[in-house]
């Protein structure tokens, strides 16, 4: 079965351009995986993953999202609630261009539509900032939350680019 979706990028050029989230929820606290653990990613990948159709890793063997999650361009946060795992997001620095991609940020189905996702989206602009990039990036898809569009264009964001893909 082919199906259509449209992928929009967006991007922001300054920390001063973050609408900043609102809610800032006092239980849950958000830390940097270090040293980096690939269980963590691949275990947020598949259960964030599933309802958006994250195939791409799906196949990987633990070398390979041990290759990843080591790479030193790679930053992974994890949203947690008190000692439970909440969402999480990587942060890919691109020095060729000194740019820095969200490559994947989500939470976990039982914290959906309790606004964390605005304040998980604030913290990964600020957390991309410190590596001072010209802009920060990412990707997403109709297959994605249905809020998380708006989520980026509410935190500041802007479409740069748009584009319908057959998968």
């Amino acid at each position: 079965m082919s199906l259509k979706i449209k992928r929009n990028y967006l991007e922001i050029y300054s920390i001063d351009d973050l609408i900043d989230a609102k809610i800032v929820p006092k239980e849950f606290k958000i830390e940097l995986i270090d040293p980096p653990n690939f269980q963590l990613n691949k275990f947020f990948y598949k259960n964030i993953g599933k309802n958006h159709r994250w195939t791409d890793r799906l196949s990987w063997n633990d070398n390979q999202w041990i290759n990843y999650t080591t790479n030193k361009s790679l930053k992974t946060y994890i949203l947690k609630n008190k000692n439970d795992l909440a969402g999480y997001f990587e942060l890919i620095y691109h020095s060729n261009e000194n740019e820095v991609e969200i490559a994947y940020l989500g939470l976990l189905e039982e914290y959906h539509n309790k606004k964390l996702g605005s304040y998980l989206l604030s913290i990964a602009i600020k957390e991309s900032f410190l590596q001072k990039p010209k802009r920060v990036w990412v990707h997403t898809c109709s297959l994605d939350h249905k809020n998380a569009l708006n989520n980026y264009l509410s935190r500041g964001m802007k479409v740069f680019m748009t584009e319908t893909v057959q998968i």
